[in-house]
């Protein structure tokens, strides 16, 4: 009944839930014909599905031999992270393969049997990954070595040693997913899909990365401390606490939650950014890619916002909510909708105490002037009397079919996997 609940007080989350089981998710994941693809690239398709099965329904959308290029920069990606997160694999043999693991792409023959990761088959089948590399055109394999090694060794640095300082956040959060949004910017202009000055602003294509990896160092607070895990900078927490850890203690949860806004402020930095990288887009499959987990983004801060939930449970967003928003970031100016519709979200939110308020209010009125939208907002989300009382009537009656939808699409919609 508690998931009825929720429906009837989102009816709009039914139109579109519905709308994506009965066929809409094809707007925004076409399928691939695996029948055409040689047994290499399908073993990369499977093994990319394996390992990500998010990433991997819009992989599959995108148009032509980029697919197959971001396809295998994922799973080479995925075989580094894969070692950089073995915890069994000792520093003295680690170190050396992040800073030349680029160069194993080349070695027809390399492989790592040792890993006790759960995703250890990109490694022990690397040699299927790397030669589909070698297939790939040169200026796909170019991009895709370089961001490996600069990844690798920015891996390697950060191995032992803590996020202390805003701008090794930054630098941090650059080698982790800044680099993956430059290195695909530079195959979308590679491909010639899109403008060459999308894969040459490397400024905005790393806001891009650092836009997501941020929320999701934000999100997953609880996650990472039960895991003796810790990303958020020292030089933000040490103002309202002495150990990372002790924000989840009950008696400090109001400068936990100062801390949080905070970060969530640092965040929304990157927005800008975000908006004008996704302006210059032209094609259609690129746009959905790059735009959707985006909104899923923004969608996560305004969740997280001044909610001390963060510190107690796990912050996502509603599987509804993740559907409207991939069915929706298909256009500029619907991004432009969503994002100012969450940042007055958060604006409304925003406490009138809070040590960060005033920069929160100013990055927000920045937002705005960028994305006020040229149309009334209630297009997006205007329902007439008639429309709700059959949506409510419908949650009534399908509420126990739309729980059993699909395992993968429900771990595609819950937004931010790496």
């Amino acid at each position: 009944m508690e998931l009825l609940r929720k429906w009837l007080g989102h009816p709009e989350d039914i139109y579109h839930l519905l709308r994506f089981k009965m066929g809409g998710y094809r707007v925004v994941m076409p399928r691939m014909d695996p029948d055409s693809l040689g047994l290499g690239l399908r073993t990369c398709y499977r093994y990319l599905n394996q390992t990500s099965r998010s990433f991997a329904a819009v992989i599959q959308a995108l148009d032509g031999e980029l697919r197959h290029a971001v396809c295998i920069f994922y799973l080479v990606l995925r075989a580094l992270d894969t070692i950089e997160d073995d915890m069994t694999i000792s520093l003295d043999i680690k170190v050396p393969m992040l800073i030349e693991f680029h160069s194993y792409l080349y070695q027809p023959e390399w492989k790592y049997m040792e890993s006790k990761e759960k995703h250890r088959q990109v490694l022990e089948d690397f040699p299927t990954i790397s030669m589909e590399f070698r297939n790939l055109a040169k200026v796909y394999q170019d991009v895709i070595s370089d961001i490996c090694h600069k990844m690798g060794v920015g891996m390697a640095e950060f191995l032992e040693k803590k996020v202390d300082s805003q701008s090794e956040w930054d630098r941090y959060c650059h080698y982790v997913a800044g680099l993956v949004g430059i290195g695909l910017s530079r195959l979308f202009s590679a491909s010639e899909l899109e403008d060459p000055i999308v894969g040459q602003d490397t400024e905005l294509a790393n806001s891009m990365g650092l836009f997501l990896q941020k929320t999701n160092i934000i999100r997953d607070y609880l996650e990472d401390q039960l895991e003796g895990r810790e990303f958020w900078p020292r030089e933000v927490w040490s103002r309202y606490t002495k150990k990372l850890s002790d924000l989840t203690k009950p008696e400090n949860i109001d400068m936990a939650v100062q801390c949080l806004n905070e970060l969530i402020t640092n965040a929304l930095r990157h927005v800008p950014d975000v908006l004008t990288y996704l302006s210059r887009l032209k094609n259609q499959s690129v746009f959905n890619f790059c735009a959707i987990p985006q909104v899923m983004a923004i969608a996560t801060l305004a969740a997280c916002y001044n909610n001390k939930q963060v510190f107690r449970g796990v912050v996502k967003i509603r599987k509804g909510q993740a559907v409207t928003l991939m069915m929706d970031a298909t256009n500029m100016q619907s991004v432009k909708a969503i994002m100012y519709q969450y940042v007055e979200e958060i604006y409304q939110k925003i406490p009138s105490t809070d040590p960060s308020s005033n920069k929160t209010q100013q990055i927000i009125a920045s937002i705005r002037a960028m994305s006020l939208p040229s149309g009334p907002m209630a297009s997006r989300h205007h329902y007439s009397p008639i429309y709700l009382s059959c949506a409510m009537l419908l949650a009534a009656l399908s509420w126990q079919y739309l729980s059993t939808i699909s395992k993968a699409t429900e771990e595609y919609v819950q937004a931010g996997e790496n």
